[in-house]
């Protein structure tokens, strides 16, 4: 018999790892509540017609697709077959596959809005803490099962739905006591650029070109130009923007000469401007930079984008996102703008654990353990593990009379700061001797004091 395995690209997490987890989880969640947000979830699974032709044609590539029920039906084998000729050749047919995985939250959520628009109270803001599957290949910082948690805005153009996500970010950071880098750009100023060099129908070639400026640097980026067919001047104007540095007022007065009067490119400069005169950011841990080498590869973004860089860990963005104005028009309910933002959430994780950021109490499950020293010693234990359930204390007795020892170690492999060891003279004189496992200190205290002790 082969030994268990798990299917590439996914993970198991232990009891440890999930309470990580869900302090980052937890933490994000008070703060989107704190604003306003309303929890949202979407199945596991849609129409494939709902996800496909929404990521362009490498994402539509990474769609887990899901094979129908009952192929195997005689009635079902012929289609079965010309179906899946039908996907050798790259069409889809609903013979062998009519729904799939979801790829990410944003189009399911579109999806949600276009079905419930007339319901929902406008602008109607959302948060969403769910896994999503793509049939990537794994390595580090990128799974094929991974956690998204995404909050949206949608129904309003106010560019106050950007300051509030601006500092929705600089909050949960300061919590998580990650300092973080709030990079913003706008689609719209990239747009200028294209616009600048040759026409709007550059625009795609340019941001595709631009996103890679991080992996594959400035050279590459200009061959890449050149291969997609812009000319040397082009290039040089696109070099000059590539090269623009200094404060975030330097670089804005940087990019306003080099723009001049293009409309589009105006228009994208005062967005930046009011979101850095509005947010006003509290948090000692964050700072917004203007970064116009920004441009995420998504085509339905039109507006502001932001980019999280978590400052001195290596690792790449930790969250991002932008402004699109037309994702349900995609399900026919158009001209519903809308702003959202995502956390990597397994990306933060890996952070917290290198720059050692997790609070020392994230681990503590069980609070107490009572040992277990005898039959009428474990009821009466079990009694006082009940009444410090009803206070809130996580408790537990050992399921069995055993050696000190094997209580003990279950007590350090749990990581249990306290023990309790109740036995035939501490019954007697209605005492228990409490012992802390972190300090070694114990003590020997009365049932009340122990239903009142500060654990």
């Amino acid at each position: 018999m082969s030994k268990p395995s798990l299917p590439q690209g996914t993970r198991d997490f232990s009891a440890e790892v999930v309470r990580k987890r869900n302090y980052i989880f937890n933490t994000i969640r008070s703060i989107f509540e704190l604003y306003g947000f309303q929890p949202l979830e979407t199945p596991a699974m849609e129409n494939l017609e709902t996800l496909m032709g929404k990521y362009g044609e490498e994402g539509d590539k990474l769609i887990f697709k899901i094979l129908n029920n009952g192929l195997s039906d005689s009635k079902n084998i012929d289609k079965a077959k010309a179906a899946f000729e039908n996907v050798l050749l790259g069409k889809n047919d609903k013979n062998l596959t009519e729904r799939a995985l979801r790829y990410d939250l944003t189009i399911p959520f579109a999806r949600y809005v276009a079905m419930n628009y007339s319901l929902l109270p406008m602008p109607f803001k959302r948060y969403q803490i769910q896994p999503v599957w793509r049939a990537d290949r794994p390595q580090r910082g990128r799974y094929r099962e991974f956690y998204q948690c995404d909050a949206d805005v949608v129904g309003s153009k106010s560019l106050l739905n950007e300051v509030e996500l601006t500092n929705i970010y600089a909050s949960a950071f300061e919590k998580l006591n990650i300092p973080v880098e709030i990079r913003i750009n706008s689609r719209k100023v990239l747009a200028a650029l294209a616009e600048i060099c040759g026409g709007a129908d550059k625009m795609l070639d340019i941001t595709i070109a631009i996103d890679k400026l991080d992996k594959i640097g400035i050279e590459k980026v200009k061959e890449e130009l050149q291969q997609r067919g812009l000319n040397a001047e082009q290039i040089s104007t696109i070099e000059q923007y590539l090269n623009i540095a200094g404060s975030n007022e330097e670089k804005i007065e940087a990019l306003s000469k080099l723009i001049g009067d293009n409309e589009t490119g105006k228009a994208g400069l005062n967005e930046i401007n009011y979101l850095l005169s509005n947010s006003r950011l509290t948090s000692a841990t964050s700072q917004i930079v203007t970064d116009f080498t920004l441009a995420r590869g998504l085509n339905y973004y039109t507006g502001i984008i932001f980019e999280i860089k978590a400052i001195g860990a290596n690792m790449g963005s930790i969250g991002g996102g932008g402004r699109y104005d037309d994702l349900t028009g995609l399900f026919g309910v158009p001209n519903v703008p809308g702003v959202g933002i995502s956390f990597g959430v397994d990306r933060i994780y890996d952070v917290m654990e290198e720059l050692n950021l997790f609070p020392s109490d994230v681990h503590t499950g069980t609070q107490v353990l009572f040992f277990n020293l005898g039959e009428a010693e474990s009821n009466a234990a079990f009694q006082l593990a009940q009444q410090l359930r009803s206070k809130g204390i996580r408790s537990e007795l050992f399921h069995e009379n055993s050696k000190f020892d094997k209580q003990f170690k279950y007590a350090e492999k749990k990581v249990i700061p306290y023990i309790v060891i109740l036995g035939s003279k501490e019954l007697e004189e209605k005492k228990v001797n409490i012992k802390n496992l972190s300090t070694g200190e114990q003590q020997t205290i009365s049932f009340d004091e122990l239903l009142n002790f500060g654990f």
